[in-house]
């Protein structure tokens, strides 16, 4: 009869390793003492010790709970010298922690208070690999979530930084610039005025990609709201492209584009501008749209050309249209179709009337002696 053989332990030890060991990432110690094990590892001289090291940093930081003790461990100062290692995974991993950290206020404020920024500038170059600039703008854009932290990278010349990178780089790195340059010019215009962002926004106005067009139209609305931001646009011929927005696809371009019109708008030079550009047609396509905020603006504009005895004069014409959103169920729509009417039917004053009123009055004043 046959007898199954009886399975004796040896002493030879498998090759393959336990399971839910990761070999790429170093192993974690137990506790409070997680950390001092991580920062040793960070600062080996060893290559394949700090890669593993800062992959296991990266993991133990997507706890919250982990974000204080990493900070107050002494963990930035580590990873900033990494961001200048020679060897492009412990950069990107590095930068990634940092998209970690600057996802918590106390992990943000570490991040200014240690003046991270002056070496992560380094990693927008375009030499740098495509992972590595696309970790640190994502840092950076963290980082201006705070308007005082933005004030500051404003004050350390981030904006020309930016801008000068902004049209070489790819889509996604793209939307990434234009947020963080968003919230910068949301505090300083002057410094996108300076590094000639206008030329560059209106660049990407014509852009395939829908979310690079719209954040561009809202850097240029941003930037008109300034009054050499207005003339910029003139000059760099920006109103033509901002009207064709009007047309858009997307509400939100379009909105964007009547408010930075409206704006140009505001002195006479612009409201000429608009009327050379055939804006009225496009405007008035934009009081059909659904969305609220592309028929305030488009009503905003209306109002700003109509001031212009010509644009009056072409607006006499649809004047109905507009009084037709007086009646409008948004609040805003009907404060500004009144305002736009109002700016439509007013006439000069009859100054041969007003003589003879002014003769008249003349003679009943007059005194005999």
């Amino acid at each position: 009869m046959y007898r199954r053989p009886k399975i004796v332990a040896t002493s030879r030890i498998s090759l393959k390793p336990p399971p839910n060991i990761d070999p790429t990432k170093a192993s974690l110690a137990y506790g409070r003492l997680a950390v001092p094990r991580l920062e040793r590892e960070l600062g080996s001289g060893d290559l394949l010790t700090r890669q593993r090291g800062i992959r296991a940093l990266c993991d133990y930081l997507h706890d919250p709970e982990h974000i204080a003790e990493a900070v107050h461990g002494g963990v930035i100062s580590l990873l900033k010298r990494l961001l200048r290692d020679p060897d492009v995974p412990c950069r990107a991993m590095a930068a990634e922690c940092f998209i970690v950290l600057n996802q918590h206020p106390i992990g943000r404020k570490a991040f200014i208070e240690a003046k991270v920024y002056d070496v992560m500038k380094l990693l927008f170059s375009l030499y740098e690999p495509d992972i590595v600039r696309l970790n640190a703008h994502r840092s950076i854009e963290l980082v201006v979530l705070n308007p005082i932290y933005t004030q500051m990278l404003v004050k350390d010349d981030i904006v020309p930084l930016l801008i000068a990178y902004l049209e070489n780089e790819f889509v996604e790195i793209k939307v990434l610039i234009l947020d963080t340059l968003n919230k910068c010019l949301a505090i300083d215009t002057d410094a996108g005025l300076d590094a000639n962002g206008i030329c560059i926004f209106s660049k990407l106005l014509v852009h395939h990609d829908s979310t690079i067009r719209y954040k561009s139209v809202q850097a240029i609305f941003r930037l008109v709201a300034n009054d050499r931001g207005k003339i910029q646009a003139i000059e760099k011929e920006t109103v033509p492209r901002l009207i064709h927005l009007l047309l858009d696809m997307d509400p939100e371009v379009r909105a964007s584009a009547a408010g930075a019109l409206a704006f140009i708008c505001v002195i006479t030079r612009g409201r000429y501008e608009c009327l050379s550009g055939d804006a009225i047609p496009n405007l008035l396509r934009c009081l059909l749209n659904q969305s609220t905020r592309v028929r305030v603006n488009a009503l905003k504009a209306l109002a700003s050309i109509g001031e212009a005895p010509e644009g009056r004069r072409i607006l006499q014409k649809s004047l109905e249209q507009i009084e037709c959103l007086m009646g409008d169920e948004s609040a805003a729509v009907r404060k500004h179709a009144k305002i736009a009417a109002d700016v439509i039917k007013w006439k000069p004053w009859n100054l041969e009337n007003r003589c003879r009123d002014k003769s008249e009055t003349l003679k009943l004043c007059t005194c005999k002696y």
